[in-house]
């Protein structure tokens, strides 16, 4: 008796084992009222790799949430959701500039949600109907390799049009806008001081001293840090990023003026029910002063748009630059045709590294 008595405990321990390490995406807890309430939610996101499980695990922590995510480039998230339309895979699109949640609006990807968080973010910084929220801002410019140009004798460029000299020849690494909303918003914005047509001959000619265009906006200050390029062009909270690690890397804004991005949050319109809550919270809790403080802690060098959050160490205030009139719903209304159009005239998307 006393052995059937502990064959039946093992298949007892045993059997409450495999469920707990089978739970997966599916696993629930009680709201206390007798419904199932979800522990996860599953995310696209477009930060960096390195960066993002600084938010996930802090959010994990304060909610009990566990949280599943694919990394991709905001044009790459866009066009993924725009194929998904009719049965989305995730339920948060974290990370981008804002024109690119403007276009996926647009096409009836996004579901409009306005957390109680917002009265701590600047109205100038909003979208009146409550697609995307913002989550951070930050101003394009120049990553440098010092070395580089210490050993050219060469002074760093100050200007857009400084990129133009041969003297840069396959030194500048930039994104493709077709995959990278940075690179989105270095067109966006050309166009935006320059005039259309006069913008693709300024990125023909850019094109020229064009080392490789990558596939994320990311990559070129990274490239620049490990004398790939010797200019990178990207936001600046990833232009600051190498030198905190180590490498010969400087930061410069163009003096003629830049553009900037707001990086925004959206819920996927008809993602996955059971995570419909959780979507919620995690944008309550991203918009939030402890979530925003993070940027602080990790070396984003994200500018928070939460009032009461820290502005991280090192990192310029974009009322300190000369920053253009940006009209992101422009951006955002003319992305596709633009990318079309560069893609026409200057390069297409079919060698990206």
């Amino acid at each position: 008796m006393k052995k059937r008595v502990m064959l039946f405990l093992t298949a007892t321990i045993l059997g409450t084992a495999l469920l707990l390490s089978c739970g997966g995406r599916s696993a629930e807890k009680s709201d206390g009222e007798g419904k199932a309430e979800s522990t996860h939610l599953t995310m696209y996101c477009a930060l960096p790799e390195t960066e993002i499980p600084s938010y996930l695990e802090a959010f994990k922590e304060d909610t009990g949430i566990t949280v599943d995510f694919v990394r991709l480039s905001a044009g790459e998230v866009l066009s993924k959701v725009q194929v998904e339309k009719n049965n989305p895979q995730a339920s948060i699109w974290y990370g981008g500039n804002c024109d690119t949640f403007i276009a996926a609006a647009a096409n009836d990807l996004l579901e409009p949600y306005k957390s109680s968080e917002l009265i701590n973010i600047p109205a100038s910084y909003q979208d009146p109907d409550g697609y995307w929220s913002p989550v951070y801002v930050g101003a394009l410019a120049f990553a440098v390799n010092k070395e580089w140009f210490a050993d050219h004798s060469l002074s760093y460029p100050t200007s857009w049009n400084d990129l133009l000299d041969p003297q840069y020849k396959d030194q500048i690494s930039m994104a493709h806008p077709g995959s990278s909303g940075t690179a989105y918003t270095i067109l966006a914005t050309m166009v935006q001081m320059l005039g259309e047509e006069e913008a693709m001959a300024y990125m023909k000619e850019l094109d020229k001293n064009i080392r490789q265009y990558t596939k994320s906006g990311s990559a070129p200050p990274k490239n620049v840090g490990l004398g790939e390029a010797s200019i990178g062009l990207a936001f600046s909270h990833d232009c600051l990023k190498p030198a905190v690690q180590g490498y010969p890397v400087e930061t410069v804004f163009p003096k003629d003026g830049t553009g900037y991005e707001i990086g925004a949050i959206a819920i996927i319109k008809n993602g996955p029910k059971e995570e419909h809550e959780n979507a919620k919270k995690f944008i309550d809790w991203v918009l939030s002063e402890r979530a925003q403080d993070i940027y602080s802690q990790n070396s984003s060098f994200r500018l928070p748009v939460n009032m009461h959050a820290q502005v991280p160490s090192g990192a310029i205030s974009i009322d300190k630059l000369p920053i253009i009139e940006y009209d992101f719903i422009w951006a955002g209304e003319n992305r596709k045709r633009l990318i079309e159009k560069f893609s026409d005239v200057v390069s297409n998307a079919n060698n990206l590294k």
